[in-house]
């Protein structure tokens, strides 16, 4: 045998196997689905629904019950009418696949499949259906029972405690009776066969018992606040009023009477409210009684408790008020006097009037008050957040006459210590050019001179302006500022004059050891001349030592060194 024949006939014996194992894997599911297949439909007809419609038969069912039992029961029947061809293709199923038919054997599970599906749904939702039927005359005569029960035990209650529902009573006696008529129409219905409209009535009654149930005792609440707590609350306020009115308590323009009647209005419309069982439109009312009652109350508390405020204060404060206008008084006719001298530049006679004027309004308004008072007129709280506001205000007008005082008191002060310092800025400034003056110099520089000019004028212009008849104090004492650095300036700047002359002298001595030093020789004699015709000593000195420190570098240090150390010696 060839390779190519033993090739092939291992390919052929290869499919082979792999055929036959398909075929046995088919078969195996396909068995799987026709025990499935079999169970569902076994599942079905152990139902025994025609059990069922023959105990309903028997309950002689009415109405709605009746029309869903018929409804249910032809769709039973007609599912069941396929159970005897769906147990042939079931077994035309088994006998096929046994025998290896497998494409016919697919055919046959593939029908009863979509036979069972279409069939299974029905057939659940009648066995439901039917289940719940013969049920539902047991679970409407134990719902009846309970419900009736309850029932008679709220009708007990209501009875019992009438008068805590006397408002409502005849609305829950109408509900009752509507409930009677229900329990009455349930049992008819039962007794008809009817008992899926049965049980829709018991659940309608259900939730009218629960719904009165739950409103009971807000509706007993309710009530009790109407007519006992808010009414009793409306009279204590209305006493209470009366009591202050005659006690001379003002109210201005609130009519306290009015709105207690209002509020009595109010009630009658909530009882009406509650009287149809809405309780949502009897709380609305209550909550806006009970605001009011609330307002009542602390508009009440609130003029008593001010009262005895205003009392203690009304002395103190008429004392207070004359005293603030009799410091208004002094202050202002102080300033006026201090004005005749002095420059008030930040208006302060202008703030002591307005302050003053401030003072006499608050005292035109305490006597307004105090005659509503004694008219018995008088809003206290009113009366007493305005003196509060009164008596802050008077602290801080005090505290700001009082800086007002304090600061114009200090410009006599003010004014000596500007002689003082002008005199001494005089005598600073003759004892600085005498001194330069005594230092033998060919000359004082002209930069000098303009600043010593300068400074004399300044200090004549601030001495005529201290002389005037009215000083502005603020202004001197500006100008004093500037004087006093322009004094110190002109004090430095003499002593960088001596000391630039100083150092000259001794660096052109020095010089002396460098007469062959040309550019040291033509240094000195630019030197003498910045020195002895420009009194220019600072160049003078700036180009003299700049000659000798490049000759030896180092020398014009120890020298200035030298000197400044003298100079220090000389100071210690």
């Amino acid at each position: 045998m060839s390779s190519t024949q033993s090739l092939l006939l291992i390919t052929l014996i290869i499919t082979i196997i792999v055929v036959v194992m398909a075929m046995l894997l088919i078969n195996r599911r396909q068995l799987r689905d026709i025990e499935e297949l079999d169970n569902e439909l076994g599942n079905m007809e152990d139902l025994h629904l025609e059990r069922a419609i023959g105990k309903l038969d028997q309950m002689e069912l009415a109405g709605e019950s009746l029309a869903t039992l018929n409804t249910w029961k032809k769709s039973y029947q007609k599912a069941a009418e396929l159970f005897p061809e769906i147990q042939r293709l079931i077994e035309d199923g088994a006998d096929e696949n046994a025998r290896y038919r497998l494409v016919k054997s697919h055919q046959s599970i593939k029908q009863a499949r979509e036979l069972v599906d279409s069939v299974s749904e029905d057939v659940k939702n009648s066995s439901d259906v039917f289940t719940q039927l013969l049920e539902s005359n047991r679970e409407n005569k134990a719902q009846y029972d309970e419900l009736m029960q309850s029932y008679r035990e709220i009708r007990k209650e209501i009875l019992a405690d009438s008068f805590d529902y006397s408002v409502a009573l005849e609305e829950i006696e109408n509900r009752l009776s509507a409930m009677e008529e229900d329990f009455a129409q349930a049992k008819n219905l039962s007794a008809q066969g009817d008992h899926v409209e049965a049980k829709r009535v018991l659940s309608k009654i259900r939730a009218d018992l629960t719904a009165l149930k739950t409103k009971l005792p807000e509706v007993k609440e309710d009530q009790h606040d109407l007519q006992t707590v808010f009414a009793d609350q409306l009279d204590e306020i209305a006493a209470g009023y009366k009591e202050m009115r005659d006690a001379k308590y003002g109210f201005g323009s609130l009519d306290v009477l009015l709105e207690i009647r209002q509020s009595n209005d109010q009630i009658d419309r909530s009882l009406a409210a509650l009287a149809q069982l809405d309780l949502e439109e009897t709380s609305k009312g209550m909550k806006k009684v009970e605001k009011e009652i609330k307002t009542l109350y602390r508009i009440l508390e609130k003029e008593y408790k001010a009262r005895p405020f205003v009392e203690k204060n009304q002395d103190k404060l008429q004392r207070l008020l004359t005293h603030q206008q009799t410091v208004s008084q002094q202050l202002i006719k102080k300033l006026r006097h201090i004005d005749e001298s002095y420059e008030l530049t930040h208006g302060e006679l202008d703030e002591s009037r307005e302050l003053e004027r401030e003072v006499h309004k608050m005292d035109s308004d305490y006597i307004r008050a105090s005659q509503r008072i004694a008219d018995g007129r008088a809003v206290y709280s009113e009366v007493q957040d305005d003196w509060i506001k009164i008596l802050g205000r008077l602290q801080e007008i005090g505290k700001r006459q009082q800086e007002l005082s304090e600061a114009v008191d200090g410009l006599y002060e003010a004014e000596e210590v500007a002689q003082r310092s002008i005199k001494e800025f005089k005598q600073q400034v003759s004892l600085v050019y005498r001194h330069l003056s005594r230092q033998n110099l060919p000359g004082i520089p002209e930069g000098f001179l303009q600043m010593y000019t300068l400074v004399i004028n300044e200090i004549s212009k601030t001495s005529g302006e201290l002389n005037q008849v009215r000083i502005n104090m603020e202004k001197i004492s500006e100008e004093l500022v500037q004087i006093s650095d322009d004094v110190d300036r002109l004090q430095r700047e003499a002593e960088d004059i001596i000391s630039s002359a100083n150092l000259f002298e001794l660096t052109m001595q020095y010089s002396n050891k460098f007469v062959d030093n040309e550019t040291v020789v033509r240094a000195r004699r630019n030197a003498m001349k910045l020195y002895d015709r420009d009194y220019n000593y600072k160049d003078a000195l700036d180009t003299i030592a700049t000659a000798v420190e490049r000759a030896e570098p180092g020398s014009y240090q120890r020298i200035e060194n030298a000197y400044y150390q003298e100079q220090k010696e000389l100071i210690d």
